[in-house]
């Protein structure tokens, strides 16, 4: 059935779906879409889509008519890598360049406070250098390891146990020595450019 909105309404016409079970998620994981709700459903429905971080918006069921959803936040940040970890989910798959970059953001700006795009793109940069962001990259002449090729690699067990494999804490690691010996990414890249280390 097709919802009856008045035309200068702000609500959205919607075909209104009469099933038991819906499955919305697989639906906004690939475009996120205004949530389609059965006609016998109550007022108001929380709805999480998939694909976005920790995003809820409110639909409002009447007369079969969807609000469009409300604006999304992100989550608080919190201070440690554990506690990040179980407080965010990232939108990529684990290890990937794009997991391990969106990792990276979200720590610059939450932990550091760097938040404009060329901290960030003189980071890319830096560690594309030293590993193309590859958290099992390792350097068998030196024993350089991990996304930001500490040296030895077993100086990143003070950010974790799991500095060999998880790249999150690869991530936090480097990120805190770029901040005590260059104070910022950027620092980090100059240095790099200058000696061809950092």
């Amino acid at each position: 059935m097709i919802s009856t909105a008045p035309r200068g309404s702000l609500r959205r016409r919607v075909v209104v779906v009469a099933a038991s079970t819906l499955a919305v998620g697989t639906i906004s994981a690939v475009v996120p879409t205004p949530a389609i709700v059965s006609a016998s459903a109550a007022t108001t429905t929380a709805v999480s889509t998939a694909g976005q971080v920790a995003a809820t918006g409110t639909v409002s069921a009447v007369e079969a008519s969807v609000a469009v959803p409300t604006a999304r936040t992100a989550p608080s940040a919190t201070r440690t890598v554990a506690s990040t970890r179980a407080g965010m989910v990232a939108p990529f798959r684990f290890g990937t360049v794009g997991y391990n970059q969106w990792w990276a953001k979200r720590l610059m700006t939450t932990r550091y406070h760097w938040r404009s795009t060329a901290q960030f793109g003189c980071l890319v940069r830096l560690w594309n250098f030293e590993s193309h962001w590859n958290h099992r990259a390792h350097n068998r002449r030196s024993g350089a390891h991990g996304i930001p090729q500490a040296l030895p690699g077993s100086k990143m067990r003070s950010a974790g146990s799991d500095w060999r494999t998880n790249p999150v804490t690869q991530i936090a690691w480097g990120l805190s020595y770029v901040k005590k010996r260059y104070a910022t990414p950027c620092g980090a890249l100059s240095h790099y450019y200058r000696h061809g280390w950092y």
